[in-house]
Protein backbone atom coordinates (compact mmCIF):
# COMPACT_ATOMS: atom_id res chain seq x y z
CA UNK A 1 0.00 0.00 0.00
CA UNK A 2 0.58 3.66 -0.69
CA UNK A 3 1.61 5.89 2.41
CA UNK A 4 0.37 9.37 2.56
CA UNK A 5 -2.98 8.93 0.83
CA UNK A 6 -6.45 8.84 1.47
CA UNK A 7 -7.94 5.74 1.23
CA UNK A 8 -11.54 5.01 1.02
CA UNK A 9 -12.01 2.36 3.83
CA UNK A 10 -15.60 2.12 4.77
CA UNK A 11 -19.23 2.97 3.67
CA UNK A 12 -20.60 5.93 6.16
CA UNK A 13 -23.66 3.73 7.25
CA UNK A 14 -21.17 1.14 8.67
CA UNK A 15 -20.07 3.34 11.33
CA UNK A 16 -23.18 3.21 13.29
CA UNK A 17 -23.16 6.18 16.47
CA UNK A 18 -22.69 4.25 19.84
CA UNK A 19 -21.15 1.26 18.32
CA UNK A 20 -17.42 0.32 17.64
CA UNK A 21 -16.59 -1.27 14.71
CA UNK A 22 -13.02 -3.29 13.88
CA UNK A 23 -12.14 -4.10 11.37
CA UNK A 24 -8.72 -5.11 9.17
CA UNK A 25 -7.30 -2.19 6.97
CA UNK A 26 -4.16 -1.39 5.27
CA UNK A 27 -2.96 -4.54 7.27
CA UNK A 28 -3.08 -2.79 10.49
CA UNK A 29 -6.19 -3.68 12.86
CA UNK A 30 -8.36 -0.83 12.97
CA UNK A 31 -11.66 0.57 15.01
CA UNK A 32 -14.14 3.25 13.97
CA UNK A 33 -16.56 5.25 15.82
CA UNK A 34 -18.57 8.54 15.86
CA UNK A 35 -17.58 10.95 18.34
CA UNK A 36 -20.07 13.42 20.32
CA UNK A 37 -20.60 15.70 16.98
CA UNK A 38 -20.87 12.28 15.00
CA UNK A 39 -17.49 12.60 13.42
CA UNK A 40 -15.66 9.37 12.32
CA UNK A 41 -12.58 8.29 14.31
CA UNK A 42 -10.44 5.95 13.86
CA UNK A 43 -6.91 4.62 15.86
CA UNK A 44 -5.37 1.06 16.07
CA UNK A 45 -7.87 -1.36 17.88
CA UNK A 46 -4.73 -2.27 20.12
CA UNK A 47 -4.95 -0.78 24.15
CA UNK A 48 -1.55 1.10 24.61
CA UNK A 49 -1.33 -0.49 28.14
CA UNK A 50 -1.83 -4.60 27.80
CA UNK A 51 -2.39 -4.95 23.74
CA UNK A 52 -6.22 -5.68 24.19
CA UNK A 53 -8.39 -4.86 20.91
CA UNK A 54 -10.25 -1.82 22.21
CA UNK A 55 -13.06 -2.59 19.61
CA UNK A 56 -14.01 -4.83 22.59
CA UNK A 57 -14.78 -2.57 24.81
CA UNK A 58 -17.19 0.42 24.69
CA UNK A 59 -17.75 3.96 24.07
CA UNK A 60 -18.33 5.91 26.98
CA UNK A 61 -21.70 7.93 27.90
CA UNK A 62 -21.26 11.06 26.02
CA UNK A 63 -19.53 9.58 22.86
CA UNK A 64 -16.28 11.52 23.76
CA UNK A 65 -13.91 8.36 24.98
CA UNK A 66 -13.37 4.75 24.14
CA UNK A 67 -12.75 2.38 27.53
CA UNK A 68 -10.22 -0.90 27.02
CA UNK A 69 -12.85 -3.64 28.48
CA UNK A 70 -9.65 -5.17 30.17
CA UNK A 71 -8.69 -2.31 32.60
CA UNK A 72 -10.91 0.39 32.02
CA UNK A 73 -7.95 2.41 30.46
CA UNK A 74 -9.75 5.09 28.67
CA UNK A 75 -8.58 7.01 25.03
CA UNK A 76 -10.26 10.58 23.11
CA UNK A 77 -10.68 10.62 19.76
CA UNK A 78 -7.27 12.24 19.21
CA UNK A 79 -5.86 8.62 21.20
CA UNK A 80 -4.49 10.41 24.12
CA UNK A 81 -5.53 8.02 27.56
CA UNK A 82 -7.86 10.29 29.60
CA UNK A 83 -8.23 7.85 32.28
CA UNK A 84 -6.46 5.10 34.02
CA UNK A 85 -8.87 3.72 36.84
CA UNK A 86 -5.97 1.81 38.65
CA UNK A 87 -4.63 5.16 39.16
CA UNK A 88 -7.44 7.25 40.35
CA UNK A 89 -9.55 9.59 38.44
CA UNK A 90 -7.65 12.93 39.64
CA UNK A 91 -4.30 11.31 38.44
CA UNK A 92 -3.13 12.79 34.65
CA UNK A 93 -2.23 9.76 32.41
CA UNK A 94 1.29 9.86 31.41
CA UNK A 95 1.21 11.65 27.76
CA UNK A 96 3.32 8.06 26.64
CA UNK A 97 0.09 6.16 27.57
CA UNK A 98 -2.21 6.37 23.75
CA UNK A 99 -3.22 5.27 20.49
CA UNK A 100 -2.21 6.02 17.03
CA UNK A 101 -4.78 7.52 15.18
CA UNK A 102 -5.52 8.87 11.35
CA UNK A 103 -7.13 11.29 9.99
CA UNK A 104 -10.50 10.80 8.50
CA UNK A 105 -12.60 12.34 5.95
CA UNK A 106 -16.64 11.73 5.34
CA UNK A 107 -18.47 12.35 2.20
CA UNK A 108 -20.31 11.14 -0.43
CA UNK A 109 -21.41 8.56 1.74
CA UNK A 110 -17.79 7.30 1.95
CA UNK A 111 -14.96 7.54 4.70
CA UNK A 112 -11.74 7.77 4.03
CA UNK A 113 -8.53 7.53 6.42
CA UNK A 114 -5.56 9.35 5.83
CA UNK A 115 -2.55 6.90 6.04
CA UNK A 116 0.62 8.36 6.32
CA UNK A 117 2.50 11.44 8.43
CA UNK A 118 1.86 14.57 9.32
CA UNK A 119 -1.15 16.41 7.91
CA UNK A 120 -3.07 15.43 5.24
CA UNK A 121 -2.25 16.63 1.49
CA UNK A 122 -4.50 17.55 -0.26
CA UNK A 123 -6.91 18.77 2.98
CA UNK A 124 -9.97 16.71 1.44
CA UNK A 125 -9.55 13.54 -0.67
CA UNK A 126 -10.21 13.92 -4.24
CA UNK A 127 -13.83 12.16 -5.57
CA UNK A 128 -15.42 12.49 -9.19
CA UNK A 129 -16.92 15.70 -9.45
CA UNK A 130 -18.76 14.89 -13.03
CA UNK A 131 -21.13 12.66 -10.35
CA UNK A 132 -23.78 15.23 -9.07
CA UNK A 133 -24.45 15.07 -5.43
CA UNK A 134 -27.90 14.51 -6.15
CA UNK A 135 -27.70 11.55 -7.64
CA UNK A 136 -29.07 8.53 -5.62
CA UNK A 137 -26.59 5.89 -5.27
CA UNK A 138 -26.91 2.07 -3.78
CA UNK A 139 -23.69 0.04 -2.43
CA UNK A 140 -22.50 -3.31 -2.05
CA UNK A 141 -19.73 -4.78 -1.22
CA UNK A 142 -17.86 -8.29 -1.94
CA UNK A 143 -14.17 -9.75 -0.75
CA UNK A 144 -11.60 -10.77 -3.04
CA UNK A 145 -8.62 -12.99 -2.27
CA UNK A 146 -6.18 -10.52 -3.53
CA UNK A 147 -4.01 -7.62 -3.52
CA UNK A 148 -6.02 -4.62 -4.32
CA UNK A 149 -3.52 -3.58 -6.95
CA UNK A 150 -4.86 -6.83 -9.10
CA UNK A 151 -8.35 -6.02 -8.54
CA UNK A 152 -7.45 -2.48 -9.78
CA UNK A 153 -5.81 -3.74 -13.11
CA UNK A 154 -8.74 -5.79 -13.97
CA UNK A 155 -10.92 -2.67 -13.74
CA UNK A 156 -8.35 -0.64 -16.45
CA UNK A 157 -8.46 -4.02 -18.46
CA UNK A 158 -11.29 -3.24 -20.95
CA UNK A 159 -9.98 -6.45 -23.23
CA UNK A 160 -10.59 -9.21 -20.67
CA UNK A 161 -14.79 -8.84 -21.65
CA UNK A 162 -14.57 -11.70 -24.77
CA UNK A 163 -13.51 -14.37 -22.42
CA UNK A 164 -14.06 -13.63 -18.70
CA UNK A 165 -17.57 -12.01 -20.01
CA UNK A 166 -17.99 -13.96 -22.96
CA UNK A 167 -21.99 -14.43 -21.89
CA UNK A 168 -22.24 -10.57 -20.59
CA UNK A 169 -20.99 -7.86 -21.20
CA UNK A 170 -18.86 -9.10 -23.63
CA UNK A 171 -20.99 -10.83 -25.78
CA UNK A 172 -20.08 -10.24 -29.24
CA UNK A 173 -16.59 -11.49 -29.10
CA UNK A 174 -15.27 -8.02 -29.78
CA UNK A 175 -11.48 -9.17 -28.90
CA UNK A 176 -9.81 -6.41 -31.05
CA UNK A 177 -8.11 -3.62 -29.11
CA UNK A 178 -7.87 -0.44 -30.76
CA UNK A 179 -5.75 2.13 -28.44
CA UNK A 180 -6.43 2.42 -25.60
CA UNK A 181 -6.18 6.08 -24.92
CA UNK A 182 -4.50 7.17 -21.56
CA UNK A 183 -4.98 10.75 -20.38
CA UNK A 184 -3.51 11.93 -16.98
CA UNK A 185 -4.56 14.78 -14.86
CA UNK A 186 -2.40 16.08 -12.29
CA UNK A 187 -4.08 18.99 -10.59
CA UNK A 188 -3.66 20.16 -6.84
CA UNK A 189 -7.03 19.28 -6.32
CA UNK A 190 -7.03 15.61 -7.89
CA UNK A 191 -2.84 14.98 -8.12
CA UNK A 192 -3.34 11.32 -10.15
CA UNK A 193 -6.53 10.82 -11.96
CA UNK A 194 -6.35 8.76 -15.28
CA UNK A 195 -8.59 9.02 -17.71
CA UNK A 196 -8.83 5.90 -19.90
CA UNK A 197 -10.93 5.10 -23.56
CA UNK A 198 -11.29 2.27 -24.62
CA UNK A 199 -12.58 0.43 -28.05
CA UNK A 200 -13.15 -3.24 -29.19
CA UNK A 201 -13.83 -5.03 -32.15
CA UNK A 202 -14.61 -7.62 -34.19
CA UNK A 203 -11.07 -9.01 -35.70
CA UNK A 204 -11.81 -8.40 -39.27
CA UNK A 205 -8.03 -8.96 -40.14
CA UNK A 206 -7.01 -5.06 -39.30
CA UNK A 207 -4.17 -4.78 -36.70
CA UNK A 208 -5.14 -2.87 -33.84
CA UNK A 209 -4.37 0.99 -34.10
CA UNK A 210 -2.16 2.82 -31.89
CA UNK A 211 -3.10 5.16 -29.58
CA UNK A 212 -2.42 8.00 -32.15
CA UNK A 213 -4.24 6.66 -34.69
CA UNK A 214 -7.70 6.97 -33.00
CA UNK A 215 -9.60 9.89 -31.74
CA UNK A 216 -11.98 9.73 -28.64
CA UNK A 217 -15.05 8.47 -29.21
CA UNK A 218 -16.66 10.31 -26.89
CA UNK A 219 -15.98 14.09 -24.81
CA UNK A 220 -15.65 11.98 -21.63
CA UNK A 221 -13.63 8.83 -20.54
CA UNK A 222 -15.44 5.48 -20.50
CA UNK A 223 -12.72 4.70 -17.65
CA UNK A 224 -11.53 6.44 -14.73
CA UNK A 225 -9.21 5.52 -11.87
CA UNK A 226 -8.55 8.25 -9.03
CA UNK A 227 -5.25 6.94 -7.16
CA UNK A 228 -5.04 4.75 -4.68
CA UNK A 229 -8.34 3.06 -5.19
CA UNK A 230 -11.37 4.41 -6.48
CA UNK A 231 -12.43 3.52 -10.52
CA UNK A 232 -15.35 4.91 -11.87
CA UNK A 233 -17.45 3.46 -14.98
CA UNK A 234 -18.81 6.27 -17.00
CA UNK A 235 -22.10 4.40 -18.66
CA UNK A 236 -23.69 7.67 -19.30
CA UNK A 237 -24.89 11.03 -17.84
CA UNK A 238 -27.46 9.30 -16.05
CA UNK A 239 -25.85 6.05 -15.01
CA UNK A 240 -22.40 5.73 -13.11
CA UNK A 241 -20.47 2.80 -11.06
CA UNK A 242 -18.02 3.28 -8.64
CA UNK A 243 -15.50 0.82 -7.32
CA UNK A 244 -13.70 1.44 -3.96
CA UNK A 245 -10.93 -1.19 -3.91
CA UNK A 246 -10.44 -1.31 -0.30
CA UNK A 247 -6.78 -2.95 0.84
CA UNK A 248 -6.97 -5.16 3.96
CA UNK A 249 -3.78 -7.19 3.87
CA UNK A 250 -1.34 -8.34 1.18
CA UNK A 251 -3.49 -10.84 0.12
CA UNK A 252 -6.94 -9.45 0.80
CA UNK A 253 -9.29 -6.91 -0.73
CA UNK A 254 -13.07 -5.40 -0.18
CA UNK A 255 -14.82 -4.93 -3.19
CA UNK A 256 -17.08 -1.71 -2.72
CA UNK A 257 -19.43 -0.97 -5.77
CA UNK A 258 -21.31 2.04 -5.87
CA UNK A 259 -24.06 2.44 -8.81
CA UNK A 260 -25.26 6.29 -9.44
CA UNK A 261 -28.36 7.05 -11.40
CA UNK A 262 -30.95 9.88 -12.26
CA UNK A 263 -33.11 7.84 -14.09
CA UNK A 264 -36.11 7.73 -12.26
CA UNK A 265 -36.33 9.02 -8.09
CA UNK A 266 -39.44 7.42 -7.46
CA UNK A 267 -38.79 5.24 -4.03
CA UNK A 268 -40.01 1.63 -5.75
CA UNK A 269 -38.88 2.33 -9.25
CA UNK A 270 -35.10 3.22 -7.91
CA UNK A 271 -35.15 0.44 -5.86
CA UNK A 272 -35.88 -1.61 -8.88
CA UNK A 273 -33.52 -0.13 -10.56
CA UNK A 274 -30.97 -0.36 -8.18
CA UNK A 275 -31.70 -3.98 -7.50
CA UNK A 276 -31.52 -5.15 -10.57
CA UNK A 277 -28.19 -2.80 -11.75
CA UNK A 278 -26.25 -4.53 -8.43
CA UNK A 279 -27.82 -8.24 -9.47
CA UNK A 280 -25.81 -7.94 -12.77
CA UNK A 281 -22.47 -5.91 -11.43
CA UNK A 282 -22.31 -8.31 -8.89
CA UNK A 283 -22.31 -11.34 -11.61
CA UNK A 284 -19.94 -9.36 -13.80
CA UNK A 285 -18.21 -8.85 -10.40
CA UNK A 286 -18.09 -13.04 -9.87
CA UNK A 287 -16.36 -13.47 -13.42
CA UNK A 288 -13.80 -11.28 -12.82
CA UNK A 289 -13.16 -12.80 -9.49
CA UNK A 290 -13.06 -16.06 -10.52
CA UNK A 291 -9.79 -15.55 -12.67
CA UNK A 292 -8.25 -12.40 -10.79
CA UNK A 293 -7.77 -14.60 -7.29
CA UNK A 294 -5.37 -16.85 -9.59
CA UNK A 295 -3.15 -14.81 -10.83
CA UNK A 296 0.51 -14.63 -9.32
CA UNK A 297 1.98 -13.02 -7.67
CA UNK A 298 -0.90 -11.15 -5.94
CA UNK A 299 1.22 -8.25 -5.98
CA UNK A 300 1.50 -6.53 -9.29
CA UNK A 301 4.95 -4.97 -9.98
CA UNK A 302 6.19 -2.91 -13.21
CA UNK A 303 9.04 -5.21 -14.00
CA UNK A 304 7.44 -8.39 -12.71
CA UNK A 305 7.97 -10.88 -15.27
CA UNK A 306 4.76 -10.46 -17.48
CA UNK A 307 4.93 -10.27 -21.27
CA UNK A 308 2.73 -7.14 -21.78
CA UNK A 309 1.10 -6.10 -25.06
CA UNK A 310 -0.01 -3.01 -26.36
CA UNK A 311 -3.52 -3.66 -24.98
CA UNK A 312 -1.51 -3.39 -21.78
CA UNK A 313 -1.12 -0.10 -21.81
CA UNK A 314 -3.39 1.15 -19.33
CA UNK A 315 -2.01 -1.14 -16.34
CA UNK A 316 1.84 -0.34 -17.54
CA UNK A 317 0.86 3.32 -16.75
CA UNK A 318 -0.89 2.51 -13.69
CA UNK A 319 1.82 0.36 -12.13
CA UNK A 320 4.47 3.06 -12.97
CA UNK A 321 2.67 5.84 -11.49
CA UNK A 322 2.34 3.62 -8.51
CA UNK A 323 5.80 2.85 -8.01
CA UNK A 324 6.52 6.45 -8.46
CA UNK A 325 4.89 6.78 -5.32
CA UNK A 326 5.72 4.30 -3.65
CA UNK A 327 9.31 5.11 -4.28
CA UNK A 328 8.72 8.65 -3.16
CA UNK A 329 7.42 7.74 0.03
CA UNK A 330 10.37 5.29 0.53
CA UNK A 331 8.49 2.11 -0.27
CA UNK A 332 9.85 -0.85 -2.54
Amino acid sequence: MIRNQWYVVLASNEVKKGKLLGVTRMAEKLVFWRDNQGKVVCMLDRCAHRGVALSAGKIMPGCQTVQCPFHGFEYDSSGACTYIPANGRNARPPDVVRVNTYPTYEDRGWVWIWWGEGDPQPAAPPYFDSIPVSYPHATFKDHWKTHYSRAIENQLDAFHLPFVHYNTIGRGDRRIADGPIVEWCCSEEEPYRMDLWVSNRVDDGIPPKKPSEIGKRRPQPSLQFLFPNLWQNWISDEIRLVVAFVPVDDENTVMYLRSYQNITRLPILRQLFDLSFMLGSLIIERQDRRVVITQRPMRSRLRGGEKLVQADGPIIDYRRRREELLHRTGQD
